[in-house]
């Protein structure tokens, strides 16, 4: 995938609860909810990406799970590769999003996601528990 811009997202799981967030910006997406994350530096390891912007824009550290399905393609021209993940230390806290939410496996579609995470949504409801995981 050379020449190919990715971004990374965490599918934070606790409780059999998905973590939303709200971003902030830029205002075409400002209002829209999302996965926590964001984009992987040149010559940085996507693992490591994610590791970092989960501390920068939630407070906390997380130990990542499988991957989510495949490339998620953003309408950027960007692709997203989604991983589950778990928070073992800290508490979420919204330091780069107007909000963060917490969804119980009927409220996935309570919030208006963005449409490039949509899809996302629908992969990570199988494979939460009491969903046919």
């Amino acid at each position: 995938m050379t020449g190919t811009r990715l971004v990374v997202g965490a599918a934070i799981v606790e409780g059999g609860r998905l973590l939303a967030a709200q971003r902030s910006g830029p205002p075409a997406l400002r209002g829209g909810w999302e996965f926590p994350g964001g984009k992987v530096d040149p010559g940085e390891d996507e693992h490591a990406a994610l590791v970092r912007e989960c501390a920068e824009e939630l407070g906390v550290q997380v130990v990542l799970g499988r991957r989510v399905g495949g490339d998620w393609p953003l309408d950027n021209g960007f692709l997203m590769h989604v991983w589950l993940a778990t928070v073992v230390t800290g508490v979420p806290r919204p330091l780069e999003h107007l909000a963060l939410r917490w969804l119980e496996p009927h409220e996935l579609y309570d919030v208006p996601w963005l449409p490039a995470d949509l899809p996302v949504v629908a992969a990570i409801e199988k494979l939460l528990p009491g969903q046919g995981a």
